[in-house]
């Protein structure tokens, strides 16, 4: 896969239709559009929100959008980071949750890659966004 490293609206716009792939492709796997993380010992779903966030912030760095090809790991083995937080205020897209949980996971080729997980109030965790932290 190709991916773009130049800041172009057309880079821009294929990094998130290489995003939405892998979406695509991670769903058809998982049809239950959840995996079981360790550290949350819980699961944790996707839902359009997940795919539209990632795919709106990922897309903008070449790393991000590279970081996004191992999807399954990010999910699976990210470790809480810090203690949940309130949602930001004013974030329409963040209102459905009552706390945001920011998680690390260490792939090699990068320092970190950061995701967030939403906490409903039902105790749902929704996988928000996800992009690479560079040193």
């Amino acid at each position: 896969m190709n991916i773009p490293q130049g800041n172009s609206k057309e880079d821009l716009k294929q990094r998130e239709e290489i995003i939405d792939q892998v979406y695509r492709r991670w769903t058809e796997e998982n049809p239950d559009k959840r995996v079981y993380n360790r550290s949350l010992k819980d699961y944790i779903n996707i839902r359009y929100l997940s795919i539209s966030e990632t795919s709106r912030h990922a897309a903008k760095t070449y790393a991000s959008t590279l970081a996004m090809l191992q999807l399954d790991t990010i999910l699976r083995y990210s470790v809480k980071f810090g203690k949940p937080k309130p949602p930001k205020k004013g974030v329409k897209n963040q209102e459905i949750f009552s706390q945001m949980q920011e998680m690390h996971c260490e792939l090699v080729g990068f320092e970190t890659v950061k995701m967030m997980v939403g906490v409903k109030r039902s105790g749902e965790k929704v996988q928000y966004c996800i992009t690479a932290i560079l040193a």
